[in-house]
């Protein structure tokens, strides 16, 4: 019985130093988690100049209105500047000017800003091969004054065309452009102007084909703008309204005069023979 008790006691004490060991590495294995996690993931970044105060269109940029940050690689955003000799090169010392509004900690891209010895004005939005055109708005035809610079459009013309028989169905209506973009309205370039304003001219960027076209619409009928979403990339297609058209009317007939042939006068000469008489055509005199 001794025995039996000796044996059941030392199964015991080795199960309960087993189970000392189980639970101190279970403790080991704790703590090495609670390390790895107290330790920050390290995020790879880049030195990038970024806005150090809050800057407007047409601000003069200046040394000191940057400063130096690091930002993630990962959500680096494109046309940053990493090196100063990028941002102010040191063979051209001629200023860069603000193209759109910054705030503090934005960064610097080179869509937001000029190129050295560039000015803020109209010839800094205009690519190779376009032009910068007015065209004379109102409130009707300027979408109630909520054109901002970098909108796009379609232009529509009316009036009535030359040589051609409309007056059964008045003036006729037709998009001649679509979605050009507006660099400025009335003399303001700055996109980021939000209030609504009632321009007298808005100014596109165009190709020459497309000035000549617009320059004759202007002086030959009345044109009127319609607003394009930021997010449609749609292609307009060829659109021509007139009145009928607009009421679903039906042309109207066309009345033509008959006009009969003038007779042509037969001359004939008559000759008895016996009980019956011929006549024989002659050439009248």
């Amino acid at each position: 019985m001794r025995a039996v008790f000796g044996l059941v006691l030392v199964v015991g004490l080795g199960l309960a130093g087993f189970a000392v060991m189980m639970v101190k590495d279970f403790m080991a294995q704790q703590a090495v988690m609670a390390e790895a996690k107290a330790v920050p993931e390290t995020v790879p970044t880049k030195m990038v100049y970024v806005a150090k105060t809050s800057l407007k269109y047409g601000d003069e940029l200046t040394k000191a209105d940057v400063r130096r940050v690091e930002w993630p690689e990962q959500a680096m955003p494109a046309g940053v500047f990493f090196e100063q000799a990028e941002l102010f090169p040191d063979n051209d010392p001629r200023p860069r000017f603000v193209l759109r509004a910054m705030e503090p900690n934005e960064a610097i891209m080179d869509v937001k800003v000029t190129k050295p010895g560039e000015d803020a004005g109209l010839t800094s939005r205009l690519n190779k091969g376009m032009r910068a055109f007015a065209i004379k708005v109102d409130v009707a035809s300027g979408v109630s004054g909520f054109l901002r610079p970098g909108d796009r459009v379609d232009v529509y013309w009316t009036g009535r065309v030359d040589g051609v028989d409309r007056a059964s169905s008045g003036e006729v209506t037709k998009l001649i452009e679509t979605g050009i973009q507006l660099i400025a309205v009335d003399q303001i370039a700055n996109g980021d102007h939000s209030e609504a304003m009632i321009a007298r001219t808005v100014t596109v960027a165009i190709n020459p084909q497309q000035v000549a076209a617009l320059a004759q619409a202007q002086s030959t009928g009345r044109l009127a703008l319609s607003l394009v979403g930021n997010l449609d990339d749609t292609v307009a297609e060829a659109i021509e309204v007139d009145q009928r058209s607009l009421l679903g009317l039906a042309e109207a007939p066309k009345i033509q005069e008959a006009r009969e042939a003038p007779k042509q006068q037969v001359c004939t000469i008559r000759t008895r023979r016996g009980a019956e008489v011929v006549e024989t055509p002659i050439a009248c005199n």
